[in-house]
């Protein structure tokens, strides 16, 4: 009787029943069919082989499969498909830098699956190995922040088929029959370079930098303006959940509200503060927390103060009334002289201009 060795190198490999995905990728249809291939692919992160579970979203989306290992899934808690934050839909860049967590994971192939079994072995025996636990997230600011960048709603055109590169090229004869759409893509040149390995370490990923830059601007437009008499706040955003009192109730903390007007149809509101003051404490609190209201993130930023005096016709330079110039009303003798059609001159064809009746002489 003859035993064989058990191979080392299979102690760290994936089998499981189900992939761990995120609701966009795992689409709208309640139906979904799966197929599953053990150890069909090595993981995109650690190079160990993993099952692989591929299906379709729904209609006139493509095929999709998983890309990384659950292992790899987990340690960072993000999908094996699209590898975002599975709370938030967020690269791991933007989460990361959001919770002040600097990637450990090895740049280079070389000890990449001896410190992804490390890593899997702590995870199975304590808990408190995983950054991403109770104790990075316990912060509430840093919860806000994440809050107002995530989606409210899964985004499903994520899913949607690739563009046919026949299309771009005027050579596709499939028609409305071809699988692939019929769209001329947006020249973006650094969407286009994207690197799973550099997704998941959170690193280099123009997604992330592009949400990022915007929160940096959503930032900008909180600095107070030089005009001290503006006190008033604009927000952007909202919808039909979201009443005056749920604005009252979240700036009321920083000093008299003078008035809350919400627009419906602009889907805005205008918060109107007492003090300048009050105001510049309100932006302050949203500039590093953000604003969510009945789990929708909304924009802030100041606004803007309204021009004194009346307005110039087509402009919005207000006009000083005492340096116009009024024109003189024109008199009768300028209109006789101006008359250029005997109808237009009231004393031709015998009308006189004390208001006589013409008489005719025989």
């Amino acid at each position: 009787m003859s035993l064989t060795k058990a191979d080392i190198n299979k102690q760290g490999w994936e089998d499981s029943e189900f992939p761990i995905l995120c609701e966009t990728c795992l689409g709208d249809n309640p139906y979904v069919r799966m197929s599953k291939q053990p150890f069909g692919k090595e993981c995109k992160t650690c190079n160990r082989p993993f099952t692989v579970f591929r299906w379709l979203p729904g209609s006139n989306m493509r095929h999709k499969k998983t890309e990384i290992c659950q292992n790899c899934a987990k340690l960072k808690n993000v999908c094996q498909t699209c590898i975002l934050d599975l709370q938030y839909g967020l690269p791991v860049q933007v989460r990361d830098t959001a919770l002040g967590i600097k990637p450990d994971a090895p740049t280079t192939d070389i000890n990449r699956q001896y410190h992804a079994q490390n890593l899997a072995n702590k995870m199975e025996g304590d808990d408190s190995g995983d950054p991403y636990g109770g104790g990075a997230l316990g912060s509430a600011g840093n919860r806000d922040i994440l809050k107002n960048l995530a989606r409210s709603e899964p985004y499903y055109k994520r899913n949607r088929a690739h563009i046919c590169s026949f299309y771009v090229k005027g050579e596709c004869n499939r028609g409305a029959s071809c699988p692939y759409r019929h769209e001329i893509p947006e020249e973006n040149k650094d969407m286009a370079k994207q690197n799973i390995k550099d997704r998941y370490r959170g690193v280099n990923d123009p997604v992330a930098k592009k949400i990022l830059g915007r929160t940096n601007n959503m930032k900008s437009s909180l600095a107070p303006p030089e005009d001290t008499s503006v006190t008033t706040l604009f927000i952007t955003g909202l919808d039909s959940t979201i009443e005056q009192q749920h604005i009252k109730d979240f700036f009321y903390a920083f000093g008299e509200i003078k008035s809350v007007i919400i627009v419906q149809k602009s889907n805005c509101a205008f918060v109107n503060f007492v003090t300048r003051t009050s105001a510049e404490l309100a932006a302050e609190k949203v500039d590093s927390v953000g604003l969510v209201l009945n789990g929708i993130p909304l924009r802030v930023s100041w606004g803007k103060p309204r021009p004194k005096g009346p307005k110039a016709p087509g402009g919005s330079q207000p006009v000083d009334v005492t340096k116009m110039k009024v024109p003189a009303p024109p008199s009768m003798e300028a209109k006789n002289d101006a008359a250029k059609y005997p109808s237009q001159d009231p004393t031709s064809q015998g009308s006189s201009a004390l208001g006589s009746n013409p008489t005719s002489s025989s």
